[in-house]
């Protein structure tokens, strides 16, 4: 077939395999490409050095974040996301120093982004830059109105998780290790929970729906029947339920601008569930609001169609108004009538469809639902109660990834399986304690951990160190655990002190760590399939 026959969307997923190819053989010079878009803009050399700092590091790090966390975007797009940004969002950065007069507009905070005036203003932090020119371009709302309070809580929680995750690369690795300082992450339960669903829905599906800007498809909906498609419906209804709870209680707990508008919403959703228990005086009610509606819009359409009407409007309407305020002309209060006796028609539609027992009923359930999120606002101990749903979150996520294990078909697959694990046990959960140190979580994950390495012990993948199951598993359950970049170099080293046993772990660059084995008593040498103080590869 030749290349002009071929369709339009087919072509262009053949010019960008095409453009990936060559990127591999021409490196790429990305730091030039950032130059030439830093040409046009007037940021301060200080910025202009930070920015291509940024970028510097992005690229010596990234080969290590892509082999620790494999579910992420190739490199090129990355970098790419962040040049484009830059150049299409970013009119003005200023950087402030700390205690100067410049960094009062930034109050207690340590940056500002003003995304209608393409502005950030931030401190010389380069990962708090990063996150900010994550943050100005990301979608406010990325779930339909039609989910309620849920619209802003989630889309809050998903925007917020996504922002920290761009910042990560530079954040954790340097090039040559990768560690997590839990005062550099803005919100340990954000990024959780944006991990959560990011491993369990791909990091694909979660770009999408971030990134979507059509506002056509309903990525709420395909989000659940995602997870229903992976993990069974009882799974599906189980997460996404604790998942709009959660995004309640994280956007009450942090978003103070969102928690006021609830709060509001919360006394008018009460009063109107009050007006609607008397089914006969609600009726009356509307009634009544119907007759004042169409009242007013008889007199606009009197006032509209008539000159001297409308001059004597415009001259009342501008007798009260502060000077900033006056509406400029008479053709503007003519537009602007207009437009409030089109939003008068639509409130009027909305108290007809009421009046309909049907939509009476809908009009109920929607008020329950929002009352029952709404309810979350008034928790005695909200930081308690987000901790405990985060909680079960986790335990349900334990649950969905045994079904991604079981499913597992290949090496690589299983290969992948087991990074992407050791790389959510040692998560943060709060800024004390990761993931695997969490008691009340701990049976669920050691299940998952069990399977893996049965799994990797049936491909080949891990050799057998003992004959006592219980033994090998204490042995090996340790690669979940530790922040080696490539656990194929891992080697494991047992020691006996005393009459106590302990693991060690090595890698290529003499990384160790010393963990006691608890609990199984004494270990007879014909079970082992290595000798004791001798440094042995894990992964075959």
């Amino acid at each position: 077939m030749r290349y002009s026959k071929i369709p339009f969307e087919r072509r262009k997923v053949l010019q960008k395999k095409t453009d990936k190819l060559l990127d591999k053989i021409v490196k790429r010079d990305y730091n030039n490409e950032l130059e030439k878009v830093l040409e046009k803009k007037t940021f301060d050399e200080n910025t202009k050095s930070m920015l291509l700092s940024i970028l510097y590091k992005i690229e010596t790090a990234y080969k290590d974040y892509e082999k620790v966390k494999p579910d992420v975007e190739e490199k090129e797009d990355f970098i790419q996301s962040i040049i484009s940004n830059i150049k299409d969002n970013c009119e003005e950065i200023k950087i402030v120093k700390l205690n100067s007069k410049e960094s009062e507009m930034l109050g207690n905070k340590t940056f500002l982004v003003e995304k209608n005036k393409k502005r950030i203003i931030c401190y010389p932090i380069e990962r708090k830059l990063l996150y900010c020119i994550a943050k100005i371009n990301r979608n406010e709302k990325i779930v339909k109105n039609k989910y309620y309070i849920i619209d802003r809580t989630l889309s809050d929680v998903i925007n917020v998780g996504k922002n920290i995750d761009t910042v990560e690369p530079i954040r954790d690795f340097n090039g040559y290790s990768w560690t997590t300082i839990p005062r550099e992450i803005e919100s340990i339960h954000h990024n959780l929970v944006y991990q959560n669903i990011r491993i369990l829905v791909g990091n694909k599906f979660l770009n999408r729906w971030v990134q979507n800007r059509e506002f056509i498809i309903d990525y709420l909906e395909s989000f659940k029947d995602k997870l229903q498609e992976l993990y069974g419906q009882e799974k599906q209804e189980e997460l996404t339920e604790l998942l709009n709870i959660i995004s309640v209680l994280l956007t009450v707990r942090y978003n103070k601008k969102i928690k006021v508008k609830l709060e509001k919403e919360k006394k008018e959703v009460e009063t109107k569930l009050e007006r609607i228990k008397d089914n006969q005086k609600f009726v009356q009610e509307i009634t009544k609001e119907k007759r004042k509606l169409t009242k007013e819009i008889k007199r606009m359409d009197e006032t509209l169609n008539n000159k001297m009407m409308l001059q004597e409007e415009y001259e009342k309407r501008n007798e009260f108004l502060p000077l900033e305020e006056k509406i400029f002309s008479v053709r503007i209060l003519s537009q602007m009538m207009a437009e409030e006796r089109e939003k008068n028609l639509e409130k009027l539609e909305k108290l007809n469809l009421l009046l309909n027992p049907q939509k009476f009923m809908e009009l109920k359930k929607e008020l329950e639902i929002r009352q029952s999120y709404l309810k979350l606002i008034d928790s005695e101990d909200i930081e308690q109660e987000m901790k405990q749903k985060i909680l079960e979150l986790q335990k349900i996520f334990f649950d969905c990834y045994q079904i991604k294990v079981r499913k597992a078909e290949t090496k690589q697959e299983l290969l992948k399986l087991i990074y992407e694990f050791r790389y959510y046990c040692v998560l943060l959960i709060n800024d004390k304690k990761a993931i695997y140190q969490v008691p009340e979580i701990e049976e669920k994950r050691e299940k998952v951990q069990r399977m893996l390495l049965t799994k990797a012990h049936e491909f080949k993948l891990i050799d057998i160190f003992s004959k006592e199951k219980e033994i090998d598993y204490q042995i090996l359950k340790n690669i979940f655990f530790v922040r080696v970049i490539n656990l194929e170099d891992l080697y494991i080293k047992l020691i006996k002190e005393k009459e106590a046993y302990y693991v060690q772990l090595f890698d290529e660059n003499v990384f160790e760590e010393k963990i006691g084995l608890e609990g199984i008593g004494n270990i007879k040498k014909e079970d082992l399939t290595f000798k004791i103080n001798k440094k042995v590869k894990i992964f075959d």
